[in-house]
């Protein structure tokens, strides 16, 4: 089994540096499956949304699981509709209640709704003030959208989760998120398996025993940015936390950066367009 480090959040929690990504575990049991392997592996982070559809399943999971709630790092997100008629708080009850929990780890606002995300940092902040989210943070937000939310509120976000891999390394972002104080969370970090053939890291790969996605996986780590690769697959989710026995150097890191084509392998939500 795997021993996933840690990075520290500015909460003071401890969020692992790679978890499972459920988004489109829709399938019989398939999030449960998932979520036995992975635990099996040694993940002890759980990545979900309402608007996944399948919070009941991780709930289920979790429940079956003999790993103590306390291990446990669960995120799941505020989703566009909620925002819009001001029922976050609402949504966030519904939320643990499908996942059978008295609190999560992390609530992430979903998307920056145009009109709506400050008002929904606000609900976020009572949430948190409760005790019912140990910390807070957004998911999608630029540069623009943090330094807003930053007039109005002292609570500065604990992550900010975004498309970030080999092909779209959002330099400037990441930056000044970690500038801030706010982790970096890395979703399709796979960038939908559209690195896993390039040579470039298939080359790297070959001196430490490992795939280019790996290679992929460990140049983000090595940057400090936590990693929730989506998988229903026990092999390939074995393989994504196979990345903490070796360590890229400086060329190697320079190489993968030089990767960057501004490549969204993720779409944008036809209400956010």
């Amino acid at each position: 089994m795997t021993v996933i480090p840690s990075l520290t959040l500015n909460t003071q929690d401890k969020m692992p540096m790679l978890g499972l990504g459920v988004y489109k575990a829709t399938g019989p049991n398939e999030v449960e499956t998932a979520i036995s392997h992975a635990l099996e592996a040694g993940y002890r982070m759980i990545d979900t949304a309402s608007v996944y559809k399948n919070e009941d399943g991780v709930g289920r999971a979790i429940k079956s699981s003999s790993i103590p709630r306390s291990e446990l790092f669960i995120t799941t997100k505020v989703w566009n509709t909620a925002q819009r008629i001001g029922n976050v708080d609402g949504a966030f009850e519904r939320s643990l209640e499908r996942l059978q929990l008295d609190y999560v780890d992390l609530y992430l606002v979903h998307w920056p709704v145009p009109g709506c995300y400050l008002d929904t940092w606000r609900s976020l902040e009572k949430i948190y003030q409760s005790g019912r989210a140990k910390a807070i943070g957004v998911s999608n937000f630029e540069i623009h959208h943090l330094q807003e939310l930053f007039e109005i509120s002292g609570i500065v976000p604990a992550v900010n989760q975004i498309e970030y891999h080999p092909l779209w390394n959002r330099s400037e972002l990441a930056c000044y998120c970690q500038q801030h104080n706010i982790a970096v969370q890395a979703y399709a970090p796979l960038a939908r398996g559209a690195y896993s053939q390039r040579d470039v890291l298939i080359r790297i790969g070959e001196k430490y025993g490992k795939t280019a996605v790996q290679v992929g996986l460990r140049w983000m780590i090595q940057k400090g940015i936590s990693v929730i690769p989506k998988s229903v697959h026990p092999e390939r989710i074995r393989s994504n936390a196979d990345i903490f026995d070796f360590e890229l150097t400086e060329i190697d890191m320079k190489t993968i950066d030089a990767m960057d084509e501004q490549f969204q392998s993720s779409g944008v939500p036809d209400d956010m367009k």
